[in-house]
Parts: structure tokens; sequence; C-alpha cells
């Protein structure tokens, strides 16, 4: 009966600890949520859910993230880019509501590919058809290599910059509320 109770109570803390080491938690997860907000002066916003993938030591650009082909902008599900007012976006209209947000990145130049289509998952791209609007993106070299992909806003008074910083690469453009 001991041998039983301590077999027991043996494989129940093995069973406990393969468990908790099969839930996958914010550090063990390969491209966990994330989220970036620009708040405008009026309180009116711009969300960008993503996922965020990891380098894990692999060469991104150029290679895991093909020049000259679209590119979800993370991981997992599609990145979604949401506003509640009229924006210009690199100078572009851009109307109040939910959209996905690609990128068509090249060794020169980077574009932002606005996507009416929502709700799929984050590839395969759907087609230029579902296109809003596409955007040229300032490109810029980051002074030292950024392990995790990561979309974020700059505010700067009426207007926000939307930066996706990966790799030693930093591709932005400006994001105003329209008046």
């Amino acid at each position: 009966m001991k041998n039983t109770r301590k077999t027991v109570i043996s494989l129940a803390f093995l069973l406990a600890g393969i468990a908790a080491g099969a839930l996958p938690g914010q550090s063990q997860t390969a491209s966990p949520p994330a989220k970036a907000v620009c708040k405008f002066s009026d309180g009116k916003t711009v969300t960008i859910d993503y996922a965020s993938p990891r380098m894990r030591g692999r060469k991104i650009f150029g290679d895991l993230v093909p020049y000259g082909e679209v590119w979800r902008a993370g991981a997992n599900a599609a990145t979604t880019f949401v506003t509640n007012t009229a924006l210009l976006v690199g100078g572009k209209n851009v109307p109040a509501g939910s959209y996905t947000l690609f990128t068509l990145p090249t060794q020169t130049k980077w574009m932002l590919i606005i996507s009416k289509k929502t709700g799929e998952w984050g590839i395969p791209y759907p087609g230029e058809q579902f296109d809003l609007d596409r955007m040229e993106m300032k490109i810029s070299k980051l002074p030292s290599a950024i392990e995790n992909f990561t979309i974020s806003f700059d505010q700067n008074g009426a207007s926000c910059v939307l930066k996706l910083d990966w790799e030693t690469t930093r591709a932005s453009i400006e994001i105003a509320e329209k008046k």
C-alpha cells in the first residue's frame, strides 16, 4: 500500500511537471501576441495587433523574409490595423475601419500594404484586389540587432510614426489624423 501511494504521488508530480512545461508561457511562445497603439490628442486611436516572432539566430531579411515577396508583418494570424478615425498614412487616405497589414520588403525600399480583407490567417496574402492602398516606407539601419520583431509608434503631436523593427532594419511611415 505504501509503495502504491508513493508511486501515485510520484506519478502525479511527474504529470504535473510535464503539464506545466507543455503550457506555453510568454517566454516559451515562439511568436507571442503584441500590440501597438497610437493615441491622438482627441482620444481617437490606431491599434495594431500582431504576433512578434524571434530571430533565434536566423538571417531575417533576404532569407526568412524574402525580398520582393509580400510579408505578413509578424507571425501566426494576420496583423490587424484598426482605426476609429480617418487617417493619412504616408499622405494617402485611409478611412476609419478594420484592415490587415502586409509589407513588401526589397533591399532598397519597403511598401506598406493596407488590405481591406480581414479575419484571415497571416498567409497567404489575399491579393492586390483587396488592397486599400500601398505606401512607401522609409528604411533605416538600426545600430544593433533587434531579436524580437516589434511594431511601435512614436507620438509626435498630431501624428505618429509607425515603426517596424527587426534584425538591423527599421521600416517607418508617418500616420496623421485626417482633419
